[in-house]
């Protein structure tokens, strides 16, 4: 069969999108087709997969696949991009919509472009989990802020986040030039530490003011990647339960910036970033 696809990103983090309402993939087949499609060699190219689907507890549901197949639970770039996707693609006319992925349901709200085609989202991200058994990470405490770690012989300090999938911000004081820190090299390491039952995404963080953070990230089934919109809601967190920053941070990526704000008195996460479609097509699948 030919499948229809959109390839979007937000901030570079892109992803090849399928119409869920309009197309079906049999769920056993799907790691597979994720990891075919994903290669950027053999074919379309990206992070993963994301299948926009008929919410049960939402207006639209995001199932959404990493570039080795697996599925994660949440991605702040994608679900951006999703509202795109379907108000431009008419499947919705509203301005304000509900997205669920793995059961939960966020909140988003989209501006339009001069063109009529959304140009931005806002998302509700809900509450940062901070119990280590939550995230999951283990420890001998309750919360992990500014806790020693030692990956491949070398020893880091850091705090662990879930923002619905689990993230260890590592706070990198020490690099002068983020763009030549060697996150390859230790990256995988971290993915794949003991101390991580569901493997982690990390961070690597600078902290340049009060408002502002430079990072990199590292996630679990993909890679580095340009962006990490969870990665940046949970960098918020950390840097805040540290004093490193405000509650709101200007958080630069390779890809580009993502706005986040920490409401301390409703304990909700708020990230503001872009979303742009990179063009349309089909594959024999």
């Amino acid at each position: 069969m030919k499948l229809k696809f959109t390839k979007m990103h937000g901030c570079g983090n892109d992803y090849v999108y399928v119409n869920g309402f309009s197309q079906h993939i049999d769920a056993d087949n799907k790691p597979e087709l994720v990891r075919r499609l994903s290669d950027r060699h053999f074919g379309i190219g990206g992070d993963g997969v994301i299948f926009i689907n008929p919410g049960k507890k939402a207006a639209f549901e995001m199932e959404m696949y990493n570039a080795d197949g697996t599925r994660a639970q949440m991605c702040g770039n994608g679900i951006r991009c999703v509202a795109k996707y379907v108000y431009d693609y008419g499947l919705t006319d509203k301005t304000s919509i509900t997205v669920e992925s793995f059961g939960a349901v966020k909140y988003l709200d989209l501006t339009l472009g001069t063109d009529g085609t959304v140009s931005t989202v806002r998302v509700n991200m809900g509450a940062p989990i901070l119990t280590a058994s939550e995230v999951p990470v283990l420890s001998d405490n309750e919360q992990v802020v500014d806790e020693e770690i030692t990956v491949n012989g070398q020893t880091y300090r850091m705090t662990c986040v879930s923002m619905g999938n689990p993230h260890a911000v590592v706070f990198v004081d020490d690099i002068d030039d983020m763009k030549k820190f060697e996150i390859e090299k230790i990256g995988p390491y971290f993915e794949n530490h003991e101390r991580f039952p569901e493997r982690i995404n990390t961070e690597f963080v600078k902290v340049i003011d009060k408002n502002t953070v430079q990072m990199r990230v590292w996630e679990r089934g993909t890679g580095e990647t340009l962006a990490c919109g969870t990665g940046c809601c949970a960098t918020t967190a950390a840097c805040v339960l540290n004093g490193r920053t405000d509650t709101k941070v200007n958080v630069k990526v390779l890809g580009g910036e993502i706005r986040c704000e920490w409401d301390r008195e409703e304990n909700l996460v708020y990230m503001t970033g872009a979303a742009a479609t990179v063009f349309e097509g089909s594959v024999e699948v």
